[in-house]
């Protein structure tokens, strides 16, 4: 079955995700490296609902931010924060135990509106709009918390605050 590769990578990735998120201190949500950057806080809690976005990718043909069903998510402190993680990971995780081989070479759509921003088949949607976007958004997380002077956790092997 396609759905367990995914199952078995995103654990792996919820569990470097975890190391990172539970670095987050509470005194530090409002801090902000640069004015066009996103706080502290909206980072992790972005990077915390993402699995939740995976989830609409598994259960629903299309996504269309024009229609403003987005709303972002802003925890406020560092139990919130693990909580809505762990929340929508377990969510996800039962959605793709669930999703078969026919859904996952089915097409997802992602759209803004009139303008189609992919349609890709949603086992690459799954890998390209969710798990490489939690990466992404993990890797800005450590540039903060290198920032903060927080020691960073290492995600594929120690990092040097781990040597």
């Amino acid at each position: 079955m396609l759905n367990q590769p995914f199952i078995q990578e995103l654990k792996h990735e919820a569990a470097a995700t975890k190391r990172m998120l539970e670095r987050v201190p509470e005194d530090k949500f409002d801090w902000k490296p640069h004015e066009k950057s996103k706080t502290l806080g909206q980072l992790a809690s972005h990077i915390a609902e993402l699995p939740g976005f995976l989830n609409s990718i598994l259960i629903m043909d299309e996504v269309d931010f024009a229609k403003g069903q987005y709303k972002a998510y802003n925890t406020k402190t560092p139990e919130e924060l693990m909580q809505l993680f762990q929340e929508k990971l377990d969510e996800v995780l039962q959605t793709l135990q669930n999703t078969t081989d026919e859904k996952m070479h089915a097409n997802f759509t992602l759209r803004s509106g009139d303008h189609v921003i992919a349609t890709v088949p949603r086992m690459i949607a799954v890998r390209s709009m969710a798990l490489s976007h939690i990466v992404h958004h993990r890797g800005q997380l450590s540039v903060y918390l290198r920032l903060l002077d927080i020691p960073v956790p290492g995600m594929y092997g120690p990092s040097a605050d781990e040597m």
